[in-house]
């Protein structure tokens, strides 16, 4: 009795942790496929209306912003491009970051590993002036370099990479120096293939914040050439409810695919993280 009773709670918890997820989302789509006038007059809805094709194809194609020519679809691009970048060169350099740390043995090797974990106490916002004097005088502003690079050192990511070298026998590195592998192939043939589901791990969590950033994009363009995703949201479809909860919806659907595609690897580059 009391095994069931402590699987009907779990099980109780977990569906309703789904639903507090799923229900917001259930409304804020099925909202989006009504008329504005009729969820002004009526409120959110349950239930999906007959304006699905004409509101997702009225917000992907429409024109905004001050000089009328960007779109969503632009603007999703942007912070694609953005996200893509920040999580690959993120996942790159913390896993080099990671190896020197751990392979390359120095007296202050346990010092400069918590310099680099010290900089999780400062965030985006305290370093936004130098970070933002630095990308100017580099001629960077309004650039998907400009975009990418200042935020592609993470310490989250070094600091699991870290663990998860950690967690490899030593032997693999003796067998491989007798082998005749040198650092750099160590590395290639090693350590990459054996940190897969690490990088899966890292691609997703880093992907995700470089696709939500707002203050950063805001700072440092000024063309709405390069308007992300958030700032689309408060730029251009900020007014009309309707718009607003289609563009929300469809700002879901990159970062759900990445995170479809990679949940398998993602799940396991969590666990061998401990």
């Amino acid at each position: 009795m009391s095994r069931i009773f402590r699987t009907t709670v779990s099980h109780s918890i977990l569906i309703w942790g789904v639903l507090l997820m799923i229900v917001p989302l259930w409304l804020v789509f099925a909202s989006s496929t009504h008329t504005n006038s009729y969820i002004y007059n009526e409120g959110m809805q349950w239930k999906i209306g007959g304006e699905f094709f004409e509101n997702y194809d009225r917000v992907l194609n429409r024109k905004g912003g001050f000089t009328k020519e960007i779109t969503a679809s632009g603007i999703f691009y942007n912070s694609f491009i953005m996200a893509f970048g920040i999580a690959s060169l993120s996942v790159f350099v913390s896993m080099m970051a990671a190896y020197s740390l751990v392979y390359f043995k120095t007296r202050f090797s346990t010092l400069f590993f918590w310099l680099i974990f010290i900089t999780l106490l400062v965030p985006l916002e305290l370093r936004i002036l130098p970070s933002y004097q630095i990308v100017s005088d580099l001629n960077l502003l309004n650039s998907y370099a400009g975009l990418i690079l200042p935020l592609s050192a993470s310490a989250i990511a070094t600091f699991f990479f870290r663990q998860y070298y950690r967690s490899i026998p030593e032997e693999l590195l003796e067998a491989a120096k007798l082998d005749g592998a040198n650092s750099w192939k160590f590395f290639i043939d090693f350590l990459v293939p054996l940190s897969k589901t690490m990088v899966a791990a890292m691609f997703i969590f880093m992907f995700v914040y470089g696709y939500n950033q707002y203050l950063w994009p805001l700072i440092m363009t000024t063309s709405e050439k390069y308007w992300t995703v958030v700032m689309g949201l408060k730029m251009i479809y900020g007014g009309n409810s309707v718009d607003r909860y289609t563009y929300v919806i469809l700002s879901l659907i990159p970062p759900v695919i990445i995170i479809v595609f990679l949940q398998r690897l993602f799940i396991q580059g969590l666990f061998q993280s401990k």
